[in-house]
């Protein structure tokens, strides 16, 4: 992580909530902080939009409507939006924060891929836009610098929700992407679906495998030419050996034609599993060739009409295309062009998204032409021509009819072909064998049709089975020719019992002698709580974290006998099975509560004492009494503390006076009323002087009380005269 004191963001607190505690990367539409959410207490990536997209009122509602919509989106592959907002100073989106690195550093660091790894990091990626697509959403802006790694290993796919806003907030025509990623239709102006993520996973797994992009070019807009008018090649052109399948992957989820795509990611990811199963461990660990040096960087010309050029074995060759500089930037987000001002493009040491117009062109104008020019390659003389539509069906499905068709023909010609010559001079004899031979092709051209067209090799489609019953959809498997067999899952959604999909899925044209499995679910998979009970606040957190699970609900309140922070109660109690990412509520303690100290002093020691453990406090009586000539004895002339707070049990020590002292009151009759007054105010005692005849003499007559012990502060009355 790197920081960047100078921002003058770092350490402020961003809408009385988010206090930013350093920068991770900044492009042309937002900067991303790491910033701590004092409510909940925990980190999260606080992306703050720049001024010139905060500015715009319009913008901003929409995407508070983009982000909540991604808010609801909850899946272990996809970076949660927590929240979103604007203040005085900025407008941000709140996301989870995934500590570790992105997939464009590991592909900095390692270069092409085996297989094995590729199909791995991808399969969460995919399942996750999967996921989204269910829900509605379409992502936009496919690419390594958005796919994050955990340091813990945990794959998410990040940035929902921004992309769509963005998108609908540029003039009309603009569409967002980074062009190295961008579908055709994108770049045609055509409305996105999932579909284009799914071009855009494609041309990602092959920068996986192949340690490079397929297309490449000087500046951005001959980058996005090649994406409309050329095909991806096949990675194995690159990387010698490598299996057919990933090929037939790749170029499957690349297709020109959205139509020829998976439809959206759950649909991708059925294949994608299916080839890592069947795939052996030699073709998964196929080690890539060392890094090739990147071929010019220059756009080709306009392809000629017709379909494209195959190399053998029926894959198309690949197109003059350079490899991108490895070292990507930080998928920032720029605005490049627009249709009557100059350009300004991003050099391609850097992989921003980049917001292009994609208003139709005139044929003149520019590398791009109008989407009505756009020659797109003939899938149907790339696959050889079939009377079925095999538009939804994968190209590794496709093959496979081929093969099927060119062995029934290569069947017929053998069969109408003589293995050895007839013998001369006896036509009657050759003839007959003609004959046979011609009867024997016709029964096996005949057996072959049957079946092929009607038998247990014709061609069949999978019905739709999700949410049936087992027996209605093995029903309906049979109806279509099908056999079926049956596996258990685990599903979130689909209740027990019931059939989650199938394999091959539905849609799909197969031949009916082809086994056909259902999904079966058992119902949401459950997963126990840990115990959080006596631990701290922060170790429940790490635990439910490792467990899948989130903080829900925090309740505070006062415990006697657990210190501050220790956790109480919760709520799912530990042991009980529930899904990943049920919310939590934790009781957390705030430690013994504070009990105020009571004011007792004067009170009699009795009362004092009952006043003192009705409060929840102990009272302790000090062993010294004192004099005090305003308290009378037995009550408490001081206590410590004398006020305050103390928690319950907290000792009050109390101290009971002993009354007033007694001192003897000497005579000063006789002496002078000053001389006399003095001495027994020294001695504590108050003087009252009454004056007969006006005390002219100043002699003291008489004096009460005299000679006698009285209390300390008692009044000594002097008669003077």
């Amino acid at each position: 992580m790197q920081d960047y004191s100078s921002d003058p963001l770092v350490g402020t607190l961003v809408d009385g909530r988010y206090l930013i505690q350093s920068r991770l990367a900044s492009g042309g539409m937002s900067t991303v902080y790491v910033a701590t959410d004092r409510r909940l207490e925990r980190d999260v990536a606080l992306k703050v939009l720049h001024p010139h997209m905060a500015g715009d009122p319009q913008f901003l509602d929409r995407l508070g409507r983009e982000a909540k919509a991604a808010a609801r989106l909850s899946h272990p592959h996809v970076v949660g939006v927590l929240d979103q907002g604007e203040d005085d100073r900025v407008a941000y989106l709140v996301m989870e924060y995934i500590k570790g690195h992105t997939l464009r550093d590991v592909l900095k660091e390692k270069g092409a891929l085996p297989p094995r790894l590729a199909l791995a990091l991808i399969d969460p990626v995919v399942e996750g836009l999967g996921a989204a697509h269910e829900a509605g959403l379409i992502h936009r802006d496919i690419k390594p610098e958005n796919v994050l790694i955990a340091d813990d290993g945990r794959i998410k796919l990040g940035d929902f929700g921004l992309a769509r806003a963005i998108s609908t907030s540029t003039s009309t025509g603009a569409l967002i992407g980074t062009v190295a990623y961008l579908s055709p239709e994108l770049v045609l102006g055509r409305q996105a679906d999932a579909r284009s993520d799914i071009y855009s996973v494609g041309i990602m797994l092959y920068e996986m495998i192949t340690g490079r992009q397929p297309f490449d070019g000087e500046v951005p807009i001959q980058v996005a030419y090649q994406h409309v008018n050329s095909s991806v090649g096949a990675p194995s052109v690159l990387v010698p050996g490598l299996a057919a399948e990933i090929d037939e992957l790749v170029q499957w989820c690349t297709a020109n034609d959205p139509d020829k795509r998976p439809v959206d990611g759950y649909a991708l990811l059925s294949e994608l599993r299916h080839i890592r199963r069947n795939l052996s461990d030699a073709e998964l660990d196929l080690q890539p060739p060392a890094a090739r040096p990147a071929m010019p960087a220059v756009p080709p010309p306009p392809p000629p009409p017709g379909p494209p050029a195959r190399r053998p074995g029926g894959s198309p060759d690949p197109r003059p295309g350079g490899s991108p500089d490895p070292r990507e930037g930080d998928g920032a987000t720029e605005v490049i062009g627009g249709r009557q001002q100059p350009t300004e493009f991003i050099a391609r040491s850097s992989n921003p998204t980049t917001v292009m117009s994609a208003a139709p062109r005139h044929p003149g104008y520019g590398p791009l032409s109008a989407p009505d020019d756009v020659n797109h390659d003939n899938h149907d003389s790339y696959y050889g021509h079939d009377d079925t539509d095999d538009s939804a069906v994968p190209a590794s499905k496709r093959a496979q009819r081929k093969h099927d068709r060119d062995e029934e023909k290569a069947r017929q010609r053998a069969a109408a072909t003589p293995v050895r010559s007839l013998r001369e001079g006896n036509s009657r004899r050759r003839g007959l064998l003609w004959v046979l031979v011609l009867v024997v092709a016709a029964l096996l051209a005949g057996g072959a049709g049957w079946f092929f067209g009607m038998g247990p090799g014709s061609p069949g489609t999978i019905p739709e089975v999700e949410n049936k019953t087992v027996a209605e959809a093995q029903q309906l498997l049979r109806t279509a020719g099908f056999q079926s067999t049956i596996q258990d899952v685990f599903h979130d959604d689909v209740a027990p019992g019931l059939v989650v999909g199938s394999e091959p899925a539905a849609g799909e044209v197969i031949r009916k002698f082809q086994p056909v499995s259902l999904a079966v679910s058992k119902g949401p998979e459950l997963f126990p709580l840990p115990e959080l009970v006596g631990t701290s606040l922060d170790e429940a957190k790490t635990a439910l974290n490792g467990a899948g699970m989130a903080l829900g609900q925090i309740t505070e309140t006062f415990d006697e006998s657990e210190p501050a922070g220790t956790v109480l109660a919760q709520a799912p109690r530990s042991g009980n099975p529930v899904r990943h990412g049920t919310p939590v509520d934790l009781t957390v303690s705030k430690g013994p509560q504070p009990l105020p100290v009571p004011d007792v002093r004067g009170q009699e020691q009795g009362d004092a004492v009952k006043a003192i453990e009705a409060a929840g406090l102990k009272a302790v009586i000090s062993p010294e009494t004192v004099f005090d000539r305003t308290v009378p004895k037995g009550s408490v002339v001081a206590q410590d503390p004398a006020s305050g707070n103390l928690t319950r049990g907290g000792a009050v020590t109390l101290t009971v006076s002993k009354g007033p002292r007694l001192v003897d009151v000497p005579s000063f009759v006789g002496k002078q009323v000053d001389e006399a007054r003095k001495a027994l105010e020294d001695l504590g005692f108050k003087v009252e002087v009454e004056d007969i005849l006006g005390g002219f003499f100043g002699t003291v007559r008489y004096q009460d009380p005299v000679n006698k012990k009285v209390p300390e502060g008692s009044v000594i009355t002097l008669t003077v005269v």
